[in-house]
């Protein structure tokens, strides 16, 4: 079992690490070259591919510290009482150029009560959600995020107008390293909706 986590996660990450890291090297190349007299615009778009891609790496290097963490036992939750209002808020706010062209409608009570979370892990999941929807549904296309109460509890809903999973993807999504067919061709290591 763990040779084979192992090899799933060197499979994995070997692809996902080395992707970003050529396309860093490339434009930061191009960029460096004395004889390569660029446009300002095409200087422009390779320092932004260098932003982008430094961006990702970084966030396939926090999914894998935190799936570390979460299983080594050294993350601790520090639940208090807060209001899902903020901790959407912030999310969204991190996630600002990548939401830019999205409408995202919020549909929240303005009785919601407070909630018992660790604010900095519940922004996490809600950036994890909202990347996997910009992710892998059409681009321009519409996130709902909504929150009501339910008895004792309150239900928190993203919904996207991607093309869904494939029957049997909806528990194994969950998985560790476990990516849907959809997905495949896409990025990530499959640790966003684990964590």
């Amino acid at each position: 079992e763990t040779e084979q986590l192992r090899n799933s996660l060197l499979s994995s990450v070997s692809h996902d690490l080395r992707t970003p890291l050529a396309a860093i090297t490339g434009a930061a190349s191009s960029l460096m070259d004395d004889e390569n007299v660029l446009e300002p615009a095409a200087r422009h778009e390779m320092a932004q591919t260098i932003y982008e891609e430094a961006g990702r790496l970084n966030r396939l290097l926090r999914n894998l510290l935190d799936m570390t963490r979460l299983e080594s036992g050294a993350l601790q939750v520090n639940k208090e009482l807060q209001p899902l209002e903020e901790v959407i808020g912030a999310a969204l706010s991190r996630l600002e150029e990548p939401l830019a062209d999205r409408a995202v409608n919020i549909q929240l009570p303005d009785d919601l009560p407070f909630v018992p979370i660790d604010s900095v892990l519940i922004e996490q999941v809600f950036i994890n959600l909202l990347e996997n929807a910009i992710k892998y549904t059409p681009p321009h296309s519409p996130i709902d995020l909504s929150a009501w109460v339910d008895g004792a509890a309150v239900v928190i809903e993203v919904a996207d107008r991607g093309p869904g999973l494939p029957p049997g993807d909806e528990q194994r999504i969950f998985e560790k390293f476990y990516r849907a067919r959809a997905a495949q061709n896409g990025s990530g290591v499959g640790l966003g909706l684990t964590i």
